[in-house]
């Protein structure tokens, strides 16, 4: 199993999250993350703190695998029903830019286009 660095971090703002994804309904929120709660972690990061993470149903959608920050993240979400149970609505993408921001937008899933019978 893999040690999850990060995990406390996204454990500590998890209200805040769920009240982000839960608000992003109406449209896209942004949280201001502290620095030095991700620096005290002790991984030390070349390509950076910003990632981003589209996920839905509990799942990624996009390639998450080389970030570790990312990765935790949904872990975290994995394990709150509330963000399971958002998730299950619409695609969620969860982004953290070079300066800490967290932005959160709420897409809905595509719904396949019924095929048109043939006359």
């Amino acid at each position: 199993m893999e040690i999850s660095i990060y995990a406390p971090v996204w454990n500590k703002y998890r209200p805040v999250l769920l009240k982000l994804m839960t608000d992003s309904a109406v449209g896209p929120q942004e949280y201001k993350m502290f620095v030095h709660e991700f620096k005290a972690m002790g991984e030390k990061v070349k390509s950076g703190y910003s990632f981003t993470l589209e996920a839905s149903k509990g799942k990624a959608l996009n390639n998450i695998k080389n970030s570790i920050i990312a990765n935790d993240l949904l872990s975290m979400l994995q394990q709150s029903n509330k963000a399971m149970e958002l998730m299950s609505d619409a695609i969620y993408e969860l982004s953290m830019d070079k300066k800490f921001v967290l932005h959160v937008n709420r897409k809905p899933i595509p719904v396949p286009a019924e095929p048109v019978a043939a006359e």
